[in-house]
């Protein structure tokens, strides 16, 4: 049986990466913070679970010998990292840095799947991006990922560390309780209708299904060469148009009110270029659309 090890397995797309895993019948260890009982993580796919730091001492202590490491943990979030750059350097930086140091010591066969974000391209016009535009992060969230992604790179290099660098765009679907579906469904049970921003703002939505398999895809793609792919659906979509389908499924006949004030470190236009993963395999296979309807669904059954 193969083996993962997984940070920040309590997290969104930690737990659902746990799951698919050990669908395809690897045994898996979870690291990193969050409270949650034996049957709940069981539930998500874990044979086991240490709630602690991610640390050198820690993965020495826990991970054991995996065949890979998914790094999910670290910051999600660019208003965290605008508030507390500190916080959010140890979170996504260190952690990266304790990864690839246990790697290198310990266990140098096992391959690293390092999540990163499209944060790392900042604001851009050109369209589609690919991976080999000029990267200009314009929070400090996007600047840790770029440092993170150097140092994956820079251990391969010099270490033969086998790395897939992901850079994902917007991640959505049912358990997931922040940003904006929950936030909109938040909103629509309290009869608010503004939100933040001009409505006119691209995203590329990618569906947490679609996600966990890009992430088992580009383990089996990781390598010395670090192989950096963008995660994403390829389609850009308005924010606008995502909340509209949204008060559909709420059954509301109004629209989305916009402030036209936008978040510090939010970019405009963010469409991914899905050239690579495509060439590794994979392909989007969730529809925007049923991942709202789905996620509306959850949300009202009590987001179970």
């Amino acid at each position: 049986m193969k083996t993962v090890c997984i940070t920040g397995a309590f997290g969104f797309i930690g737990r659902n990466a746990a799951k698919y895993f050990a669908a395809k019948g690897w045994h898996i260890t979870g690291i990193g913070h969050g409270t949650w009982g034996r049957a709940e993580w069981r539930n998500w796919g874990l044979a086991d679970w240490h709630a602690t730091d991610i640390t050198l001492d820690s993965l020495v202590t826990y991970a054991g010998k995996p065949d890979a490491i998914i790094h999910c943990a670290g910051s999600g979030s660019v208003s965290f990292s605008m508030d507390h750059p500190f916080q959010d350097f140890q979170r996504t930086v260190d952690t990266t840095a304790a990864v690839l140091e246990f790697i290198r010591i310990y266990n140098p066969s096992s391959r690293i799947v390092n999540l990163s974000s499209a944060g790392v391209y900042g604001s851009t016009n050109i369209i589609p991006i690919k991976e080999s535009s000029e990267l200009k992060p314009i929070s400090p969230y996007g600047v840790h990922k770029k440092m993170a992604e150097d140092l994956c790179l820079s251990y391969a290099k010099h270490h033969g560390i086998k790395v897939s660098i992901l850079r994902f765009f917007s991640i959505f679907g049912n358990s997931l309780r922040k940003q904006l579906l929950w936030d909109a469904c938040l909103k629509l049970q309290n009869n608010e209708t503004s939100f933040f921003g001009s409505g006119n703002e691209i995203r590329d939505w990618l569906h947490i299904n679609d996600a966990v398999s890009l992430i088992y895809a580009a383990a089996d793609s990781a390598s010395n060469d670090a192989p950096i792919i963008n995660g994403g659906s390829g389609d850009g979509l308005a924010v606008r148009e995502i909340l509209e389908e949204l008060f559909l499924c709420f059954d509301r006949t109004d629209a989305p009110k916009f402030s036209g004030t936008t978040r510090a470190g939010d970019p405009i236009h963010y469409v991914a270029d899905i050239s690579k993963a495509k060439r590794i395999g994979w392909t989007p296979k969730t529809s925007w659309k049923d991942g709202v309807k789905s996620y509306v669904k959850w949300f009202k059954d009590g987001a179970n």
